[in-house]
């Protein structure tokens, strides 16, 4: 039996999921397409933002106090144009794949979020089936130019 905590600021954290173990999770279990640890840091703090136009939460399954999936939500502060909420990232426990665990989590989401919900994937990431399944449309490509460092 999984269930899934929702958390909405640091103190929220289960005793036995501390953040910075959920971050780490989250970039394992990421693999290829996540993050360096620093971003989903990043990702976590604006989620528990009190700024205005900022805010979100994170979704943590759990099977036996073990993490099993996790979710990161930001608000994006807009919407109709740009949807109201993005979900920066989504993984499951590789044992756990395929087990209903990131529907559950997805489920989750579109419950908690009032509006609409973004994502990004890359074209050969195979939870794009999984998205397609609960309902998300590719809109538009992404494309993004990079500032040269100086």
């Amino acid at each position: 039996m999984v269930d899934i905590v929702k958390v909405e600021e640091n103190e929220d954290f289960p005793k036995e999921i501390p953040r910075d173990e959920f971050i780490d999770f989250l970039h394992h279990h990421l693999g290829q397409y996540g993050d360096k640890k620093v971003d989903i840091k990043k990702a976590v703090d604006y989620a528990f933002s009190d700024e205005e136009g900022k805010g979100g939460f994170v979704l943590i399954a759990l099977n036996n106090d073990k993490v099993v999936g996790g979710v990161v939500i930001n608000d994006t502060g807009m919407s109709g144009y740009i949807p109201q909420h993005i979900l920066v990232y989504i993984t499951t426990h590789e044992d756990y794949r395929g087990k209903g665990v990131g529907t559950n989590l997805l489920k989750r989401v579109f419950n908690e979020c009032l509006g609409d919900v973004a994502l990004h994937v890359e074209y050969d990431n195979p939870a794009v089936k999984l998205y397609e399944k609960v309902g998300f449309k590719s809109k538009y490509a992404e494309m993004r130019y990079k500032q040269k460092d100086t």
